[in-house]
């Protein structure tokens, strides 16, 4: 299949994704109920939003404009092995479209958490352009007979991943997280952004701010204000479960919190903090703060910021990465395209 046809294929993909509300009720119906007895956090405002982002990102022009930047040449397709995370809805699917839009074969071993959504966009891509049936696999066995393998997971899993994988052409991928750096000369839109970029997906996601930084004199009433949007957000007994247990370890561990009710802000060094709780740290100057993301780079995915700071991306959008956007700043495209 010529690059421009599996272009248009997936622009397809994505006008249906967009239209399955309205256009296709009763499948979209099932896939919510189905997803969400699979995984209690896969909630159908999460899963319609994951859709959206999906639908909005595969247009023709972005496509292009992605796909532009690489040299495909024809030659036998290599099959890709995919180990799938299920933290997000469809937290794969880049992947999964970066192997299929190079012409290749995937291979894909489905996360425990997340055995619905992907299976039910990958039907529609094969009814929108059948030829894409044999290029796709799913499999809950030991994968086999493949070419290259891209895995992802904690950093527990990565060392059985490299040792397992080590053979083969790899990307491994370990546990991240995002901070967002705080200058108090943020508009009140750009910090009602940044309370979704802590809160969608419950903060699930590697690119969930987990940790802001925060000027010596900022008043941090200022910015739980701006995260009582997601106020809500407690009602999700799953959520709520998390809250109420994170917040009794600490109150008997004696550690410092300050809550309001659906978060908990802990002043810590660290990046990655469990569920309803965002950790924080002061800062002197702004060249500080560079120099310790600099240092940490290995542990950040992305960093939300409006001050200059290097690879900043805005409030608001971490959660919706371009094409071109690759996760742990590895080129999955051009990774498959050497092979």
């Amino acid at each position: 299949m010529p690059l421009q046809q599996r272009i248009n294929a997936f622009s397809k993909l994505g006008q249906q994704l967009g239209l399955l509300t309205s256009e296709m009720p009763e499948a979209y119906h099932t896939l919510i109920r189905q997803a969400n007895a699979h995984n209690g956090w896969f909630t159908e405002e999460n899963i319609v939003f994951a859709l959206n982002s999906w639908s909005a990102a595969l247009t023709n022009e972005n496509l292009t404009k992605w796909t532009s930047n690489y040299t495909f040449k024809e030659k036998a397709p290599k099959t890709i092995a995919i180990v799938m995370a299920g933290n997000i809805p469809l937290v794969g699917f880049h992947d999964f479209l970066s192997v299929l839009i190079s012409g290749n074969h995937v291979q894909v071993k489905m996360s425990s958490n997340d055995t619905v959504l992907l299976t039910f966009v990958a039907k529609l891509l094969v009814e929108i352009a059948p030829e894409f049936k044999e290029a796709i696999t799913f499999t809950k066995e030991n994968l086999e007979k493949f070419d290259a393998v891209i895995a992802t997971g904690s950093n527990n899993t990565a060392k059985y991943f490299e040792h397992y994988f080590n053979k083969y052409p790899n990307i491994i991928r370990k546990n991240r997280n995002s901070v967002a750096v705080i200058t108090g000369k943020e508009t009140t839109a750009q910090m009602e952004a940044l309370a979704d970029d802590v809160f969608r997906y419950f903060g699930l996601g590697c690119r969930n701010v987990s940790k802001v930084y925060l000027p010596e004199t900022y008043d941090l009433d200022h910015f739980f204000n701006a995260m009582y949007s997601w106020k809500e957000v407690i009602n999700n007994h799953k959520y709520m479960n998390n809250y109420d247990y994170n917040k009794a370890v600490y109150l008997m561990s004696e550690i410092k919190l300050l809550d309001n009710e659906f978060m908990l802000l802990k002043e810590d060094p660290g990046f990655s903090s469990p569920i309803s709780v965002v950790l924080f740290e002061r800062y002197k100057n702004l060249e500080d703060v560079q120099t310790t993301l600099s240092q940490q780079a290995e542990h950040i995915q992305a960093i939300v910021a409006d001050c200059g700071i290097k690879n900043e991306i805005p409030f608001g959008v971490a959660q919706t990465p371009a094409l071109w956007d690759y996760a742990d700043g590895v080129d999955t495209l051009a990774f498959i395209n050497e092979l």
